[in-house]
């Protein structure tokens, strides 16, 4: 029997909306405060990639990992059209999801604070 747990696929860009990036988490939140913190991957890091554009949440592990990886092969122009189709003005979701998660300004810096401890 398959264990239920929370997963999701997001696409992240920068300001200037030039790059998008797919991606996969067990963690939305902690996820999304490394990436606005410079503590994502390289690639987010170089181009900056810092803001929320669109996500999708899964039960099963194996759904979100096959859905990251149909994203990641589309073109540029299907990808802007998905985010369209719930972000219409592509704007950075991020206070949105902190708001949904209850999480304050505090318990982000107490999150960062720890990360750097260690």
């Amino acid at each position: 029997m398959r264990q239920e747990y929370q997963f999701f696929v997001y696409i992240l860009s920068n300001y200037k909306r030039t790059t998008l990036y797919v991606g996969f988490t067990n963690n939305i939140v902690r996820r999304i405060i490394e990436h606005k913190n410079g503590l994502g991957s390289k690639f987010t890091k170089l181009y900056k990639l810092t803001d929320l554009l669109y996500y999708e949440q899964y039960q099963y592990v194996e759904d979100a990992i096959s859905r990251e990886k149909e994203i990641k092969k589309w073109r540029r122009n299907k990808k802007i059209t998905l985010i369209k189709s719930e972000n219409i003005k592509i704007n950075d979701l991020s206070n949105k999801l902190f708001t949904e998660y209850d999480i304050s300004e505090s318990e982000i810096k107490d999150y960062l604070k720890g990360v750097k401890d260690n």
